[in-house]
């Protein structure tokens, strides 16, 4: 390659990168949009030299350094139309020619849950995201995807460090909007709270709205049960585990999965269940047994189950679905199962859902790479699948949630 080569961007990659196409093979540039002009040096630095006219200003002040975000300069078709091909691209990678459905978008300033990087250093407190590929912590004064609620916090979340963290310390901080308020969690270096430090704090909260205060694993405050609502069951919410990010995507999801149940369905599985996201819904209309492998989501679906009236069956139960995936003879008594792996897909539980009689299965998957994969073992079993939905969930990156039903 001489000092600078032309190229010219020609698609976009799965994590946002332009992608140009040269004699010494695909250059991955970041930044960069379709039909754009760069300049690349010897030494790998890359140059651009022309303006797609689907690049527009990022809204955010701090696109470019914080790592949080990073489709902010894509005009919207384009940005959509990006969304579409990560879900199309993994399943054609599989061999799958899927149908997939236009992306639901979700509005800005709707996510619910952060975690967020936090540093005391003296008076001076940072809260905020990682710069990209550093450890740099950008201190965020406003951004475009949390509830605005958890935005105006952000004061009084750096006046409770300087009493929840010792000096020269750095940790993560996380904050939940709940239905009763604000759940906070300073998970930092151990310190011992004075009785007048801790009175403190709890007036913060107060004034804060926090509903319940955790630092270091120690519950400060509580002042009102940390619950959300779940079809029309109330469900108290650890700080630390797994929720949906946004409430439109969790509705969403739920409508999709509630609305692909078959009408004589009796008896579901919901597997890897968490809290009961689709576990409560599903048992307005049927009977349920959920499995997950965190006994804390276990023990608190348990106890919701029990304190609200109306539903079916409720067979919650302990188990690590990737070391003890259930056998086709345990699925065999199911009209349906649900499936919402973690991001690294269910291959082991998917193999024994191909060998089983199991005549529908309703797959949630935040990683279309491997549900794609998964879906490849289905569909060589002979199930036969619809339309992908995919849900624009984790707003400018690139992440994004999918919804799909496989018909045996």
């Amino acid at each position: 390659m001489s000092d600078a080569t032309e190229v010219v961007i020609e698609k976009l990659g799965g994590k946002g990168d332009g992608i140009a196409r040269t004699v010494d093979g695909d250059h991955f540039i970041a930044g960069a949009l379709p039909g754009e002009r760069w300049s690349l040096s010897a030494a790998g630095k890359a140059e651009r030299l022309s303006d797609s006219p689907d690049r527009v200003v990022p809204p955010c002040p701090h696109f470019g350094t914080c790592g949080g975000c990073m489709a902010q300069h894509m005009s919207a078709p384009l940005y959509l139309d990006w969304k579409h091909q990560i879900v199309r691209d993994a399943f054609h990678h599989r061999g799958i020619a899927a149908d997939v459905a236009p992306v639901r978008q979700l509005p800005l300033h709707s996510r619910r849950r952060a975690f967020l990087g936090i540093e005391r250093t003296g008076n001076t407190v940072r809260i905020g995201f990682r710069e990209e590929g550093q450890h740099t912590l950008v201190d965020i004064a406003e951004c475009l995807l949390l509830d605005p609620t958890i935005m105006a916090a952000i004061p009084y979340l750096k006046a409770m460090a300087q009493i929840a963290m010792p000096e020269k310390t750095s940790g993560r901080l996380i904050v939940t909007k709940l239905d009763t308020g604000l759940d906070v969690a300073f998970d930092n270096g151990h310190k011992m709270l004075k009785p007048e430090e801790r009175a403190d704090l709890a007036k913060m909260a107060e004034a804060a709205r926090i509903a319940r205060l955790v630092v270091a694993g120690d519950a400060i405050v509580v002042r009102s049960e940390p619950r959300l609502t779940l079809g029309s069951t109330q469900v108290d919410v650890p700080p630390s585990l797994f929720l949906q990010a946004v409430p439109e995507a969790e509705r969403l999801m739920i409508d999709l999965v509630v609305g692909a149940l078959p009408k004589k369905a009796k008896r579901v599985a919901d597997l890897f269940s968490g809290l009961g996201t689709f576990t409560f819904p599903l048992a307005q209309k049927v009977r349920v047994a959920a499995f997950d492998s965190d006994r804390r989501a276990i023990s608190v679906l348990e106890a919701a189950a029990r304190r609200t009236t109306g539903l079916k069956p409720i067979d919650a139960r302990v188990r690590d679905l990737f070391r003890e995936p259930l056998s086709p003879k345990e699925l065999e008594v199911f009209d349906a199962v649900v499936l919402d792996p973690p991001r690294a897909g269910a291959a082991e539980q998917t193999e024994r859902l191909a060998r089983s009689k199991v005549p529908l299965v309703i797959a949630v998957s935040c990683a279309p790479a491997t549900l794609a994969r998964d879906a490849r073992a289905l569909i060589d079993a002979g199930f036969k699948m619809g339309p992908v939905t995919p849900i624009d969930q984790f707003i400018y990156s690139p992440h994004i949630e999918a919804v799909t039903v496989f018909h045996r």
